[in-house]
């Protein structure tokens, strides 16, 4: 317990999924958290959840793809808990997977808008902060960006996941110098709301491990790369995928 006593923290894709994981975690291990993502009700509910167990949290709307947003959400949390020491760049989406010539173009553009563009905003306005605390950047990938692994038809989301993997290794090539570390994580097949309602067992056949993993299982490992157990690892890209991956 409180790995990250005293530290500021924000999370973006806060509201569900791996996201809201990470917020309960990052808050249980003792860091006030920042909560950002476009739906108030459910931002609101991660709040309580955090607040019953005593962590200390706030919820900022914000649509990490809108550069006003994301500006303004990075000042609000600055000037409620007086600082940021990690930036975890959570916020995606993975729109239905389709052959190129029947993708919408709005779809594709959604997805970079998001996925990267939001990514960049964020890290944009965080950045004086994170220099001032010598910070954490940690991106959410996904196996789907990894070079050595293609499947299905996810074009727009694995090109965006891939982007997030080298704008993670650039940021810290050139932010290690800056006392800025930058790490990456790529999750796997996780039981989170993208998988909506498909059945988790045809998915576990997938995995060497044998299961479909709960976001808490990422959340562990996006602990121990924000925390400063992690102190000497920069530009690292860890799968978090029960071996899906090999």
């Amino acid at each position: 317990m409180d790995r990250l006593s005293g530290k500021i923290a924000v999370v973006t894709g806060a509201t569900s999924g791996i996201g809201a994981a990470c917020a309960k975690l990052f808050a249980k291990e003792g860091a006030s958290v920042a909560l950002f993502g476009r739906n108030q009700e459910r931002g609101e509910e991660v709040v309580r959840e955090i607040e019953d167990f005593g962590g200390t949290t706030a919820f900022f709307r914000c649509d990490v793809s809108v550069e006003e947003d994301a500006k303004l959400a990075i000042g609000q949390t600055a000037e409620r808990f007086g600082g940021i020491d990690i930036l975890m760049n959570n916020a995606g989406v993975m729109l239905p997977s389709m052959e190129v010539e029947r993708m919408p173009v709005e779809d594709w553009r959604a997805t970079f808008d998001i996925n990267i563009t939001g990514a960049f905003l964020v890290t944009r306005y965080a950045k004086p902060y994170l220099l001032a605390s010598r910070g954490v950047i940690l991106n959410t990938g996904s196996i789907a960006g990894l070079q050595h692994y293609a499947a299905g038809r996810s074009y727009a989301y694995s090109a965006s996941k891939a982007a997030i993997i080298q704008f993670s290794h650039q940021m810290a090539k050139n932010y290690g110098e800056e006392g800025i570390r930058v790490n990456c994580i790529c999750p796997g097949i996780i039981d989170t709301p993208i998988l909506g309602t498909r059945d988790r067992k045809i998915y576990a056949e997938r995995v060497p491990l044998g299961y479909v993993a709960k976001p808490e299982e990422v959340a562990k490992a996006a602990l121990f790369l924000v925390s400063d157990e992690a102190s000497y690892i920069t530009g690292a890209v860890l799968p978090v995928d029960g071996g899906v991956s090999l």
